[in-house]
């Protein structure tokens, strides 16, 4: 496990608040993620015990309860996170995500009054983009919210939706317009708001403790004074919000892949064959080395495009470059990890297997990776 050096943090804090959260993850994570997953029960009292610590909001202002600090930072907690219990981790970055919309397009008067409960520990968040015939192409949505007086009416369903059933609020992108992407808005609705239905959850390769389903909505009032931003900026909102959750999702994938390192590399100095270890065998040793190199290069280009964002600058391309990179890579090093074991990699008494099927999701979610190339090529081409 890498440890940061306190030197190379941007903020004073930043050391104590990953120290708090090593400490909250070895004790309260890494214990419960093999029964948790076994099980497939969403972990929502732990979740609630990460947000008193102040976990769910670190990225967003102080004044509204949030933690004040750089994505960079939020991110490499994140990864530690991962390193123990993807499914908590990927529940606090979907959460972040959740917050986005409000945080960075919610009127002064929306954020006062809605914004520090999401940010304090209690809620939890859901974000409604896809579709079930509208994966990768979000602009070709149906989910409809139609004007009525004060309040919109929203139907349609949304699919893979993280959190669908035990979220507290749900960002809905629906069409409050004419077709494609100009004809979007985003409206923030409490769940608990009638004619919402989440669906049976899906049954996963991975991230069992997850809960992942469709949520169908038939005619739910939304006050208008919920609409975050102008009609039809949602498309744009949601493209903004995938940009900093692609940064959450390699985070959690350079996270994913240390832990695959950490224990396979235990098992090779530890396992003997032939009168000495394996990981002294050239084969063994440089499946090691290169899972080793793989982890640094993809934390290494996360945390600049981290810091671009930190900056105000452009990161759109970097966003998606270290998103396709560090999943891609988790899915590689998790593989090898497996290998590493050999038989033993293979039965779920080692957790390498588990880790190896939840890889797979994080070249999917939030743009697969085809998706990735596709923003990556487009910004090459437009300069």
């Amino acid at each position: 496990m890498v440890t940061e050096d306190p030197r190379l943090l941007p903020t004073p804090e930043a050391h104590d608040l990953l120290e708090l959260t090593r400490e909250l993850a070895d004790k309260e994570l890494a214990p419960r993620a093999d029964e948790g997953e076994h099980r497939g029960e969403f972990p929502r009292e732990l979740i609630r015990t990460l947000g008193r610590a102040g976990l769910l909001g670190l990225p967003y202002p102080a004044v509204h309860g949030g933690g004040d600090q750089p994505y960079q930072v939020y991110l490499r907690v994140l990864e530690l996170l991962a390193s123990r219990w993807l499914a908590v981790a990927e529940a606090v970055s979907v959460h972040t995500l959740a917050c986005y919309p409000l945080a960075a397009h919610g009127t002064d008067a929306q954020r006062e009054r809605l914004l520090p409960a999401m940010l304090g520990g209690e809620l939890l968040g859901a974000y409604c983009l896809t579709e079930p015939a509208g994966g990768s192409d979000p602009a070709a949505m149906t989910t409809r919210a139609d004007r009525d007086g004060e309040s919109y009416l929203v139907s349609g369903t949304k699919a893979w939706i993280t959190h669908a059933g035990v979220a507290d609020f749900y960002n809905v992108f629906c069409r409050t317009g004419g077709g494609g992407a100009n004809g979007i808005s985003c409206l923030l609705v409490d769940a608990g708001t009638p004619g919402i239905a989440p669906q049976a959850r899906e049954r996963t390769m991975g991230l069992r403790a997850s809960p992942v389903a469709q949520i169908a909505f038939d005619g739910v009032p939304v006050p208008v004074d919920r609409r975050l931003g102008a009609e039809g900026q949602g498309f744009s909102i949601a493209m903004q919000a995938l940009d900093a959750g692609r940064l959450g999702i390699a985070a959690c994938a350079v996270g994913l892949a240390q832990a695959a390192l950490d224990y396979a590399l235990r098992y090779a100095r530890e396992r003997q064959q032939f009168g000495r270890p394996i990981v002294e065998f050239q084969g063994v040793g440089f499946l090691l080395a290169d899972a080793a190199t793989q982890i640094a290069a993809a934390r290494a280009l996360t945390l600049s495009a981290a810091r671009l964002r930190d900056l105000g600058l452009p990161y759109t391309a970097e966003a998606a470059k270290a998103k396709l990179f560090a999943t891609d890579m988790a899915m590689q090093v998790t593989t090898d990890a497996v290998q590493v074991l050999g038989g033993y990699g293979y039965v779920a008494d080692h957790p390498v297997e588990r880790w190896m099927r939840e890889a797979k999701v994080l070249q999917i979610v939030e743009g697969t990776n085809q998706i990735q190339r596709l923003v990556i090529a487009r910004g090459l081409a437009h300069g």
